[in-house]
């Protein structure tokens, strides 16, 4: 049973990190093994219910955005044609993680959820990172949300497939595809947060399924029973609210500072996990 004041950590964990460019899995990794609940019995579970919990990240964008939200609603109407055409990117855009993610999720749980492709993805996402920002002054940045076309939110969520990679970080691949193709900071990083409300959405439900499927076939506990409704609520409400003030901080950072920062963060991320693990404190597995 997860007691209520880890499920606090872990939602403040995931809200936190989940829509900054520097990977959630690696920072609940480091946090699960820092509070001892990264053992094999209980590893599944814990896996499923980092998954969900995402589920807060997802109503703090909703509340956040919600002009954008009543906006599509107009467009599915016929009343507003920005808005239907801003709903159509993000369907494009989440159309190959859609395809995807279901085909290559139990590949990928069992390839690459490993030590070396986690640290790996973490060290070559901070370089990626710095090179991109300290060009981005070549790349032509007058492309606003409004007039984002289908070709190019198709770009971007093709680039959101490769943070199925764990320890990639969604946001990092959408927010530097949004500025490859021509986004400023703040569009690239508002088209990211809506993106992640189909994106996380659907991987919540999927794996809520997925380990409720296992657990009645194998006749084995599962996530709420082994973890607790109550803490799987609380971890989801205090996600949502420490998601929406790093949303919020991440809009206001990236206009000011850029990216750089978050890959220099990364590379420092990964080399801490990297001691942690080969020294035994944190397993990655």
């Amino acid at each position: 049973m997860l007691e209520k004041w880890q499920a606090v950590v872990l939602g403040l964990v995931e809200g936190i990190t989940e829509y900054l460019p520097v990977s959630s899995t690696g920072h609940l990794i480091l946090a699960e093994s820092l509070l001892g609940l990264d053992r094999p019995e209980t590893k599944p579970a814990l896996d499923a219910f980092s998954i969900v919990i995402q589920g807060g990240a997802i109503l703090a964008v909703l509340g956040l955005y919600w002009p954008r939200v009543l906006q599509m609603l107009r467009g599915i109407a016929g009343r507003d044609p920005t808005g239907a055409r801003l709903l159509a990117n993000l369907g494009v855009a989440f159309l190959p993680a859609a395809l995807l993610g279901p085909l290559l999720d139990d590949w990928l749980e069992a390839h690459l959820f490993r030590p070396v492709p986690v640290l790996a993805a973490l060290l070559a996402g901070g370089v990626w990172m710095i090179w991109l920002d300290r060009r981005r002054a070549a790349i032509p940045t007058a492309r606003a949300l409004d007039s984002l076309d289908w070709k190019r939110a198709l770009v971007i969520g093709l680039l959101q497939c490769v943070a199925m990679w764990p320890g990639t970080s969604r946001s990092m691949m959408t927010i530097a595809g949004g500025t490859l193709v021509g986004m400023r900071p703040r569009e690239a990083a508002e088209f990211s947060f809506l993106l992640g409300v189909p994106t996380l959405g659907s991987a919540c439900l999927y794996r809520l399924a997925k380990n409720l499927l296992a657990s009645a076939r194998d006749g084995t506990p599962n996530l709420i029973e082994t973890l607790g409704a109550a803490s799987l609520a609380l971890g989801m409400a205090v996600a949502a609210l420490s998601a929406a003030l790093a949303v919020r901080g991440l809009v206001a950072f990236l206009n000011r500072h850029g990216l750089e920062a978050f890959g220099w963060y990364r590379i420092a991320l990964s080399a801490l996990l990297a001691v942690l693990f080969w020294s035994g404190w944190v397993r990655i597995a």
